[in-house]
């Protein structure tokens, strides 16, 4: 199996809140999140496909510049956020759980996949009826995520039958 080359990798990543404490129910809070990860998009240190911040916890599609490494983009977002809390809201609350999890993502199905999955957990939470009403997600706020990548290929008809 041919790996992807290094700067094309997108993923799906999420980060929870320091012992699940519900600080994006702040609108305050929410909004200085996307500001942050609006400002490094800007800067093009990653591409944000798609994206939600729930109560306790964010889950981001995302592709990073060929030059730095996930855990650097990741660090971007959540010390980045941290540090503006501070600095910004006078927050002096533990921010985040230690690390984050990710998923490489493979093909256009499983980028798909993903993107369903982050627009439906407003609703699955029970915070909205539908993923459009909840203003802290890409699918409220298309205008603010970049398109799927080019690369990300739907998988063959004979390798769907095979796998």
């Amino acid at each position: 199996m041919r790996l992807a080359e290094q700067q094309f990798r997108t993923f799906f990543v999420t980060a929870v809140t320091w012992s699940r404490r519900p600080i994006f129910r702040s609108e305050k809070m929410a909004h200085l999140f996307l500001d942050v990860c609006q400002d490094h998009r800007k800067k093009q240190r990653f591409l944000l496909h798609e994206f939600v911040v729930m109560p306790d916890h964010f889950h981001l599609l995302i592709t990073p510049d060929f030059s730095i490494s996930l855990e650097k983009a990741v660090q971007f977002i959540k010390g980045g956020f941290s540090y503006r809390a501070k600095k910004e809201l006078g927050s002096n609350l533990e921010i985040w759980q230690p690390s984050f999890t990710e998923h490489r993502v493979h093909n256009a199905e499983d980028f798909i996949g993903h993107r369903k999955y982050i627009h439906e957990n407003p609703v699955r939470e029970g915070l909205v009826q539908k993923p459009v009403d909840y203003p802290y997600s890409s699918a409220a706020n298309g205008q603010l995520a970049d398109p799927m990548p080019p690369w990300l290929k739907p998988r063959s008809k004979a390798a769907k039958t095979q796998g």
